[in-house]
């Protein structure tokens, strides 16, 4: 059965068009509810949300249909993605569900579920709600409606959560830090924790109205968090997006830190402290330059496909601990279940404070190889996998790169391009080398 209403990470969409419609919310609630009820006699289910204006009316038919479905529902709120993962692990619930679109606009929102262990639900789970909502409702009758209540203080619950994340010894007093929750769900969550543990806190990207979630601010717009370091001088900057569970990190000199420098410094540090770290998972886009990074120093680097999905599933297949995204999705599975954006900031502010230098010499040596990217828009009925002189091309590039760099090639799995990428130690050379590449598509 093919997935209907399933992408990579839940359902997403633009809000007052199929699916992100309150009907078909409400069908969505009483399917989950009726596949839930087929193993478990009672369940609970907690539903969280960003700040988004659309969450209002999406919480309230997801309440409806798990409600008719003879499901009890606990609000949270506004809440990070990770802080619904965890908090239903904690209390023993038996499904979280959130109403995010992640980094997406105001415009547009999203559903997605966690396992009653905080983790990512299989493709089977997807697939039986699906054929669900296929299925005619079956309503329970009045005496066996679910009944919904707020979940008290989930805010505090989350935030003593990412504390315990790092040893209570760890003081950041003496720093100071810009917080950009991208008016997101972390807005009254993040500079709570980083004050708690000492540090002096400036907040930006913390009054959301609705409307301005990820505008402007956030670890998709890091250039706002830059510019508040500098006029703030701070020591640090620290953004997240929506639903905060991707990081990005600025420093005083105006660097910024992507996911893959973030997770270099989470294994070396993790061999500092002589704990094991048999291996780091990436994906097909991490930078070359980690991964040669972390061999020097005794750790392989697996990739997995674009998604942190992916990273996830390969950490567990391995059962490793530490895995990532260029983005800023991160993992550390000896922390939480799933990426946190939170709790990988207090892991890279760990690494500082013990061993007493900076970030940026925490990586020294570790210099990104400049990437390429190019997007080829195919001829209708063109098949690149048996393009030959797009085979040909490809085999002289990378004999040229000689392991100074990567090709990439894989096609868009939502329009008719292909993404050409090339990765080299010299930016014009990959340059040069990714046209090459995109004309030798387009001939074929």
């Amino acid at each position: 059965m093919t997935r209907r209403y399933f992408g990579t990470d839940g359902i997403r969409g633009t809000v007052g068009k199929p699916p992100i419609t309150p009907d078909f919310m409400l069908r969505l609630g009483h399917a989950v509810g009726r596949v839930l009820k087929r193993a478990i006699a009672e369940p609970q289910v907690l539903i969280g949300k960003d700040t988004r204006i659309s969450g209002y009316m999406l919480e309230s038919s997801l309440e409806a249909g798990f409600a008719s479905a003879g499901v009890d529902v606990l609000l949270s709120g506004p809440l990070p993605t990770p802080g619904v993962a965890y908090l239903t692990r904690a209390q023993r619930l038996d499904l979280g569900v959130v109403i995010s679109a992640s980094h997406n606009p105001f415009q547009d929102n999203g559903v997605k579920f966690f396992s009653a262990a905080g983790e990512k639900l299989p493709d089977e789970w997807e697939l039986a709600v699906e054929a669900a909502l296929e299925e005619p409702p079956q309503w329970v009758d009045s005496a066996t409606l679910g009944k919904a209540r707020r979940l008290e203080d989930a805010r505090g619950r989350y935030i003593e959560f990412c504390k315990s994340t790092v040893p209570h010894t760890l003081s950041l007093r003496g720093t100071k830090l810009v917080i950009d929750a991208a008016h997101g769900a972390a807005y009254h969550v993040a500079p709570d924790v980083f004050h708690e543990l000492g540090a002096a806190v400036v907040p930006i990207g913390c009054s959301p109205d609705g409307l301005n979630i990820n505008a402007g601010v956030g670890a998709t717009a890091p250039e706002a968090l830059c510019r508040a370091v500098a006029e703030h001088r701070a020591d640090y900057g620290i953004a997240l997006d929506g639903d905060a569970d991707r990081l990005q990190i600025a420093d005083a000199a105006g660097r910024l830190y992507n996911g893959d420098e973030l997770l270099y410094v989470m294994a070396a540090d993790r061999l500092a402290r002589r704990d094991a770290v048999p291996g780091v998972v990436g994906t097909l886009m991490t930078n070359m330059a980690v991964e040669q990074a972390l061999k020097q120093i005794g750790v392989p680097l697996v990739r997995a496909k674009v998604g942190d999905r992916y990273v996830l599933e390969e950490l567990i297949a391995r059962g490793w601990q530490l895995g990532g995204e260029s983005s800023g999705h991160l993992l550390a599975l000896d922390r939480h279940t799933t990426g946190d954006g939170i709790v990988s900031a207090l892991q890279i502010m760990q690494a500082i404070k013990r061993q007493g230098r900076p970030l940026a010499a925490l990586l020294e040596g570790v210099q990104l190889f400049p990437q390429t990217l190019l997007n080829v828009r195919l001829r209708d009925g063109s098949d690149w996998k048996h393009n030959t002189a797009l085979d040909g091309e490809r085999a002289r590039v990378e004999r040229e790169l000689a392991g100074d760099g990567r090709v990439l090639i894989r096609a868009s799995g939502t329009e008719p391009v292909l993404r050409v990428m090339v990765e080299a130690r010299d930016a014009e050379r990959g340059r040069r080398a990714a046209e090459r590449l995109a004309a030798a598509a387009t001939a074929g």
